[in-house]
């Protein structure tokens, strides 16, 4: 069967799956703030229609310009996309025929983009009972890489690498002449976020990519952003078409980054309910990811595969993601995100009744 390749839009899942989708559901496929957009947005939505009746700004000026100032950087360094998804197309294109390296698991468009312009592209495993970053072993791959992907926060694990760690990465792939892709879409879920940007300006050689989508709840509306040197932001600007941003999405990334509180109200939720989460299927002797974000990896230690487990929610109305198109994970986990209380009561209920027959 053909898997989606993706979270969300789960009808695709039940018609591969040739089940019935039931009338209630939900869905724990896609990592979105489940707090919705912030209020800012919301207030605001109905004067979004005056944005409609001229062109964007292609360059995203004024976005770019209050992200600049928070990040402490130049404008020049920064380039605005329509979402992640395009601005890790446009790297993909710029190391057309390279050598690329990827830190697996992770996102399965950072692999696409690079085989669809013909890079060469292997892999370097995390060791699924740890998680953790073997350097050593990674420094023997970066000798032959042109580049490497690296995603922090991991998705699909949640686990975050302290800046010590990524600082260590940044050094190793300067020695070896090897650019660094970081993923950070995730980055403001984290509770103990230290951040790296500083370092675009004395290293040439590190590209961090963000995303407005999954803090905000505006997956619909596509937005995200790329920080790099001045140089490295030229090369993947020349690659990038006019307008590909609309102007409602950057009206709304504007308004977005004003509502401080939201982002302070999402952690704790977060954190609460991960604890709460973690806490429950340890009980029941499930096995979960160390994550410090809104989702995480789980998975029933009491059988090997886990697709009676993922059919048996899905039969329920509870909707993970699947884990098939992950390198290294191949389904022997399922990732959920991590929503409110009352959507995540349902999902405890479900796990009992599935303990109690398994």
């Amino acid at each position: 069967m053909k898997w989606p390749s993706h979270g969300s839009n789960p009808r695709y899942l039940y018609e591969a799956m040739n089940k019935e989708m039931p009338a209630e559901r939900v869905d724990f496929s896609a990592n979105i703030n489940p707090l919705g957009p912030p209020q800012e947005l919301k207030v605001r939505w109905n004067n979004l229609f005056e944005y409609i009746t001229d062109y964007p700004d292609p360059h995203a000026s004024h976005l770019k310009h209050i992200l600049a100032a928070r990040e402490g950087i130049k404008e020049t360094q920064i380039l605005v996309g329509n979402g992640g998804a395009e601005l890790i197309t446009l790297i993909g294109r710029m190391l057309a025929g390279k050598k690329v390296l990827i830190i697996q698991p992770a996102f399965s468009e950072y692999e696409e983009a690079c085989r669809v312009n013909g890079c060469m592209v292997a892999y370097h495993q995390l060791d699924p009972e740890t998680w953790e970053l073997d350097m050593e072993a990674l420094s023997l791959k970066l000798r032959e890489a042109d580049a490497l992907f690296f995603c922090n926060p991991n998705n699909p694990t949640g686990v975050f690498y302290p800046s010590a760690i990524v600082k260590e990465l940044i050094e190793r792939c300067r020695v070896y002449n090897c650019m660094l892709v970081m993923d950070e879409a995730f980055y403001d879920f984290v509770e103990e976020y230290q951040s790296i940007i500083p370092i675009i300006n004395s290293h040439l050689h590190v590209m961090v990519l963000r995303s407005m989508t999954k803090m905000f709840s505006i997956p619909g509306l596509r937005l995200g952003y790329l920080l790099a040197n001045e140089s490295l932001i030229e090369s993947v600007s020349t690659l990038k078409p006019h307008w590909s941003v609309n102007a409602l999405a950057l009206k709304a990334g504007e308004w977005c980054l004003e509502s401080e509180k939201h982002v302070q109200l999402t952690k704790k939720l977060i954190k609460q309910e991960r604890e709460r989460l973690a806490h429950f299927y340890r009980k029941l002797e499930f096995a979960v990811s160390p994550s410090s974000v809104n989702f995480y990896l789980l998975k029933d230690t009491k059988i090997d595969n886990q697709l009676p487990l993922f059919q048996f929610l899905l039969e329920k109305g509870i909707i993970p993601r699947h884990t098939m198109n992950f390198p290294g994970l191949e389904g022997e986990w399922l990732r959920f995100a991590i929503k409110g209380p009352n959507d995540n009561e349902k999902l405890m209920e479900a796990i009992k009744e599935w303990r109690k027959v398994r």
